[in-house]
């Protein structure tokens, strides 16, 4: 396993990156509505990532083709926008997207509610969101990947959610996917030691129902293996010899844990 450490200089690149990855993600989440297809959402964004000379990190990636990843009610990710999908009042949205700026990378996702939804989708987006920031407080040099890993999988569990186990997050910089993996659910050993200048992308997927998930013919999306809510969040987070430093989130935390989570 290789993992990079970055520089000053590619740190500056990379939180830019991520500020402007934010501003994407919440002018994608300000403008869902009932009615817009998925495709519409993908063009936004698509648009949006361009206007700051920035390029989709998704789109051809392993040839993806679409900018913005939008997956909907029991799409746990890698869903693939189609003109042909509308979005339904009472819907969970999780848009997971990516910016190159200059060569470096960013990466987050949200899971949003469209207009009135039912009380167990908003706890389920709450606890996504909140069992990220469960997992960061120990994302500090000297602890270990697998502190990270068990925070989160702990939080989600003891609340009786399935914790993905397919799917995991992973370190970012140059190139979109770079080591190390980081596995969401608990593990048996801690692992990778951290250390300063590290940069990863940190993702809880987690379920209503079973951890159990499968992909669809398409070869991309990936759903829930009993039909129920997945939510996705995610952002790009700098390991310092102090508190880590989310690059994809500049509001307070308090401020993004108690945001709505309808539209």
């Amino acid at each position: 396993m290789s993992v990079s450490i970055k520089s000053e200089r590619e740190i500056a690149l990379m939180r830019e990156a991520g500020r402007i990855l934010e501003k994407v993600l919440d002018h994608l989440g300000e403008n869902l509505k009932a009615g817009m297809t998925t495709k519409d959402i993908d063009d936004l964004g698509y648009e949006m990532i361009r206007s700051y000379d920035c390029i989709p990190s998704f789109l051809d990636y392993r040839g993806y083709p679409a900018s913005i990843c939008v997956s909907v009610n029991d799409e746990v990710v890698h869903g693939i926008p189609s003109p042909k999908r509308k979005i339904r009042e009472g819907d969970i949205v999780s848009l997971d997207a990516g910016v190159i700026y200059k060569g470096y990378h960013s990466d987050a996702a949200r899971t949003f509610g469209i207009g009135e939804i039912s009380n167990e989708a908003k706890n389920l987006i709450k606890v996504t969101r909140e069992s990220f920031f469960e997992g960061i407080k120990f994302a500090k040099s000297h602890n270990h990947l697998g502190d990270i890993s068990n925070a989160i999988g702990r939080y989600c569990n003891i609340r009786g959610y399935g914790v993905v186990r397919d799917l995991c997050g992973h370190g970012i910089g140059t190139s979109l996917h770079e080591d190390p993996e980081i596995p969401n659910y608990e593990v048996d050993k801690r692992g990778l030691t951290l250390r300063s200048g590290m940069t990863l992308a940190i993702e809880p997927m987690i379920n209503i129902g079973t951890w159990e998930v499968y992909w669809m013919d398409d070869d991309w999306t990936v759903v829930t293996a009993d039909g129920k809510l997945s939510a996705h969040y995610e952002n790009t987070v700098l390991i310092t010899d102090g508190e880590p430093e989310i690059l994809s989130l500049t509001k307070p935390i308090k401020e993004e844990l108690e945001r709505a989570v309808w539209n």
